[in-house]
């Protein structure tokens, strides 16, 4: 096969699917017009009996109420941080017997919480945990058992 025909070929494969990509974000773009404001690169401890057993780095995705400015919501973002931060290391938001991940229920309700107090009621529609990364794989020890 000549080259400069696969390579060509190749070439209208590759704008072929950028079109097809470009054409669904459009779309999905009219669904979701409502701003979010990402969270990024913040270590939460994992506590486990009042215990500091790990960090876990987290992602989180406010989604704001529909005609809410994404900016006044991202000047308060340092606000967002310190009081997650503080919440983690007051209340455990560990998932139970796993050291290497924290709970995305208890995470988006505190955040929430948060969100009420930093940038006022109805501002923030809700939280999305995006991603969670350990800094480290910690397993909890298994239970001891008794030779009853």
């Amino acid at each position: 096969m000549d080259r400069r025909l696969l390579l060509s070929a190749a070439a209208l494969v590759g704008l072929s699917a950028a079109a097809r990509a470009n054409a669904s974000s459009e779309a999905g773009a009219d669904k979701e017009s409502a701003p979010t404001v990402d969270i990024t690169g913040m270590a939460l401890p994992v506590l486990v009996d009042g215990r500091i057993r790990n960090y876990v780095f987290v992602a989180l995705k406010l989604h704001l109420a529909p005609g809410k400015a994404a900016e006044e919501v991202h000047a308060k973002e340092a606000y967002y941080r310190d009081a997650i931060v503080r919440t983690a290391h007051r209340t455990s938001l560990a998932v139970d017997g796993d050291w290497n991940r924290l709970s995305e229920a208890g995470l988006s309700g505190a955040m929430m919480a948060i969100a009420g107090v930093v940038s006022g009621a109805g501002v923030v529609a809700r939280c999305e945990v995006v991603s969670q990364a350990p800094r480290r794989p910690v397993y909890a020890p298994r239970p001891v058992e008794s030779a009853a």
